[in-house]
């Protein structure tokens, strides 16, 4: 019985072709979890989101925050994130709300891409991928504001730290920050 269920089980790694083959070809360095809305509301009312800026949002996912700003601000937006699907729908997403005028999304790797002209960055990023994109955060224009869901930036001490208590009870907090001036 035994020599049966190992022909059995050797036939099925040679019969079905290795999932590996069907793996995207691309390696997230954080999972798609999207943004509450009143989280969104919140990020965009500490960042004092207006018409005249120009939104990037690393890691844009379905890219509700860049519809978000455009849609109640008139905000500009750029949403770049790694995984095709995810811009896909980011783009169905903008179509539905009627703001493809305002708003673009990328396939793109945040750590190769030019996002140096927003005047607002978002990020729902772990922290040590914050840290990896500090110094090029710090390159940027001088008061452009950066806000952040739930991670910091080591160090860095955000402008103003917020806590949102959810309906379910899970909390968020919220970071702001303003790249300084460059000496």
């Amino acid at each position: 019985m035994l020599t049966g269920t190992i022909f059995f089980l050797l036939i099925l790694c040679f019969h079905f072709p290795s999932q590996a083959q069907d793996a995207p070809p691309y390696i997230l360095d954080v999972p798609y979890v999207p943004t509450p809305d009143r989280v969104v509301d919140e990020m965009l009312q500490m960042a004092q989101v207006d018409g005249d800026d120009i939104l990037y949002d690393l890691g844009s996912g379905d890219g509700r925050i860049p519809i978000t700003a455009a849609q109640r601000f008139g905000t500009r937006g750029v949403g770049i994130d790694l995984n095709p699907e995810r811009v896909k729908e980011a783009k169905e997403n903008a179509v539905k709300a009627q703001v493809t005028d305002k708003v673009e999304f990328l396939v793109g790797d945040i750590f190769k891409t030019d996002f140096s002209e927003a005047t607002v960055l978002y990020l729902y990023l772990f922290p040590e991928v914050n840290l990896k994109l500090r110094s090029t955060i710090m390159e940027m224009k001088p008061g452009t504001r950066v806000v952040s869901h739930n991670y910091d930036m080591g160090d860095w001490v955000p402008e103003q730290t917020k806590k949102l208590k959810m309906p379910n009870g899970r909390e968020h907090t919220i970071y702001l920050w303003r790249v300084p001036p460059h000496p």
